[in-house]
């Protein structure tokens, strides 16, 4: 079709207007131009003769014949073109001197910051804590940066109105101008949260109905909760967590869809889950250094093949093979089999990959308490000289009123779990108020003991003790000042049990410890001696608050079978101290002789409270002490006596330091006005 019979045709078809544009005209006959090619034979009907005659002649509308012109003539040459170019060796090839340049460091704009809309939903903290603004110190290089900032700050409003739900939020910022009033700018961010939407329906694929119905759980998603990011990313997590603890190790969690309704503003939720294979337990594989073999690695497993598999029982493996302190790495994972029961459950095996860490230490340690005096520890560690896990210590103690040397052999995890065998062979010096003593010790003891690694509930020792210690007691009312050697065999038995939530730093929980020590002594200015030793002790922690623990302790003891008098003043019981009742210098709480010094008892009640108080990573406690020692082997509550005092602690990974400072309560002549006492870990 012909442009022309186009424009009729439209013009026909009820058009009003009749101007048509250039461009729009140059675009219709670009669309009719395979028309003109094939001429419609109805043209003849459609030409308007009177048109055509209007229109002028083809030869009127031709430009005129343009006009020659003579060409221009050559340029003449230019001489310094053909001039030769200077050799290279004629430049001066040393870089121009430095020029101090002026510095126009352009002057910072101050400006305030006004958040408006979050403070309702409680994110203004949140944004506040991130905002690219505030963390400007509220000064910009210009108004371009502050305006850079602000859009920052408007995509960190909508993001975390999405992270809560907000998904219609929306976020604006304004800048006012300057000059001004204030002569700074401020940039007032709005938000308008909208609706927040809620979960509708919750749904897990993929999964048989089992695993199905334990990730829904492990979930614990509701619908009519908000779609709060964290809640939703910590739900996946449990799955992850939770399932490999019911038989599922090899469980992926796959991408969330949440399928949102502006009009309801509720999101369905539906998360894929691949579960794996049901298993259990088969045997352990070992790879990288061999520090253990496979025949040691079996004592430390709390589960038997066959079993279903829970990694919290992996978990228990891990940290087991952790505490015997002997990798700088340790892993352990499960591996596929391929053997399958006819219920389609899997056996899995356990990779236990092991690298070598350092056997040898040197450690060190320092304290100081009144009446004590600085006592430093050192020691030398080698962890596995005799494999497997055959351990040699040798420490040494350098104090103002004490100095021994030990050495000892430990065997860890002695043919079961957690068993340790140990026997030590020491000299010691020993220069206290109450007595002076030389000692050399022979002991042995098995046991089951906490590590800050691996704390347990229920711990033991049984051991035995061999002592020859020549010690000098001072002189009481009715006895010289002597000298005597004691030959001592003793057979002490321990159990605790454990319901505190840590070892160096409990905040809730108890223990309970029990001691008995039947022991026979050998005097060579007398016959034998024959008694018990007995010990009873409880701590209880509870938290009052989020930062105030209130802690307390319980001791008493009992010594019977024999009097005072005969028993080495080494193996009396004496009280006062850092450990025992602060206030009081060490071992001078209780019976004294003529000269004041403490000659021991039979009997100890001690009491302790405190108040531990953590901000950060310090702490006050103040507290309160109190004490006893008797001559009768009858523990009493007469004669209490008292101290008091506060202290502060700073909280580091491995414990906290305490410095306590405490004063006795109806102070004595010749006892100390104030105790100071430094150390590591609570005092209970």
């Amino acid at each position: 079709m012909s442009y022309r019979g186009y424009i009729r045709g439209t013009k026909g078809a009820g058009l009003q207007s009749k101007r048509v544009s250039r461009i729009g005209c140059a675009l219709l006959l670009a669309a009719a131009a395979p028309a003109v090619a094939q001429p419609d034979p109805n043209d003849a009907a459609l030409s308007d003769p009177a048109f055509d005659a209007s229109l002028p002649p083809l030869e009127a509308t031709m430009p005129p014949p343009a006009e020659a012109t003579p060409p221009a003539p050559e340029p003449a040459p230019d001489p310094e073109l053909s001039t030769p170019l200077p050799p290279l060796g004629s430049f001066d090839t040393m870089p121009p001197p430095n020029v101090a340049v002026k510095d126009d460091t352009v002057p910072e704009i101050p400006y305030a910051v006004v958040v408006k809309g979050l403070d309702k939903i409680g994110l203004e903290g949140r944004f506040r804590d991130l905002s690219t603004l505030l963390q400007g110190k509220k000064r910009a290089a210009g108004a371009a940066q502050v305006s850079a900032r602000a859009s920052e700050d408007v995509a960190l409003m909508e993001r975390l109105l999405r992270s809560e739900g907000y998904y219609d939020g929306l976020a604006s910022a304004s800048v006012n101008t300057l000059p001004n009033a204030e002569n700074r700018l401020t940039v007032t961010l709005t938000a308008t949260p909208g609706p927040r939407y809620g979960l509708g329906k919750i749904v897990v694929t993929g999964a048989p109905p089992e695993p199905e119905a334990l990730a829904l759980k492990a979930l614990n998603l509701k619908t009519g909760d908000p779609i709060v990011a964290a809640a939703i990313e910590n739900a996946e997590a449990e799955v992850s967590l939770r399932l490999p603890e019911h038989g599922y190790p090899f469980v992926q969690v796959g991408q969330r869809d949440i399928l949102l309704d502006d009009k309801t503003h509720v999101g369905d939720y539906t998360l894929p889950v691949d579960a794996g294979a049901r298993s259990v337990f088969g045997g352990l594989r070992t790879k990288g250094d061999a520090v253990f073999p496979i025949s040691h690695l079996e004592i430390f497993r709390r589960f038997k093949p066959g079993e279903l598999y829970d990694s919290r029982k992996v978990d228990d493996l891990r940290q087991a093979l952790i505490a015997t302190s002997m990798f700088s790495t340790i892993a352990v994972e499960p591996v596929h089999t391929g053997q399958l029961a006819p219920d389609g459950t899997e056996t899995v095996d356990l990779m236990v990959s092991q690298a070598k860490g350092p056997w040898r230490s040197l450690a060190a340690n320092a304290g100081y308490a009144t009446g004590e005096g600085i006592k430093l520890t050192g020691s030398w560690t080698h962890r596995n000289l005799f494999p497997l896990e055959g351990a040699l210590i040798v420490e040494a103690v350098a104090g103002t009123q004490q100095q021994s040397l030990t050495t000892t052999f430990r065997r860890s995890n002695a043919g079961q779990r957690d068993r340790t065998l140990t026997v030590s062979a020491g000299v010691a010096r020993q220069r206290f108020d109450a007595y002076n003593a030389e000692t050399v010790s022979l002991t042995g003891t098995l046991a089951r003991a906490s590590t800050p690694i691996w704390q347990k509930r229920w711990t033991w020792s049984v051991g035995t003790e061999l002592l020859a210690s020549r010690e000098t007691r001072f002189q009481t009312a009715t006895q010289d000042r002597t000298k005597n050697t004691y030959l001592i065999a003793a057979l002490p038995l321990q159990v605790g049990y454990d319901r505190s939530n840590s070892l160096l730093d409990p905040t809730k929980g108890y223990r309970l410890t029990a001691r008995v020590s039947p022991e026979v002594q050998k005097r060579t200015s007398g016959s034998f001696d024959r008694y018990a030793r007995l010990l009873l002790e409880g701590s209880v922690y509870f938290p009052a608050m989020d930062s105030l623990v209130l802690a307390g302790r319980a001791r008493v003891g009992s010594i019977i079978g024999a009097s005072r008098d005969a028993i080495a003043p080494s193996r009396r019981y004496y009280s006062g101290g850092g450990g025992s009742v602060r206030g009081f210098g060490y071992q001078q709480l209780g019976p004294k002789d003529i000269d004041n010094n403490p000659i021991g008892g039979r009997s100890v009640t001690e009491f302790a409270f405190e108040a531990r108080y953590r901000f950060g990573n310090f702490g006050i406690v103040p507290f309160v002490d109190a004490g006893r020692v008797g001559e009768s082997s009858v523990p009493s509550l007469s004669g209490m006596r008292y101290g008091a005092g506060i202290g502060g602690r700073y909280y580091t990974n491995f414990g906290p330091m305490r410095v306590d400072v405490a004063t006795p309560i109806g102070r004595r002549k010749g006892e100390s006005k104030v105790a100071l006492y430094i150390s590591i870990g609570q005092a209970f």
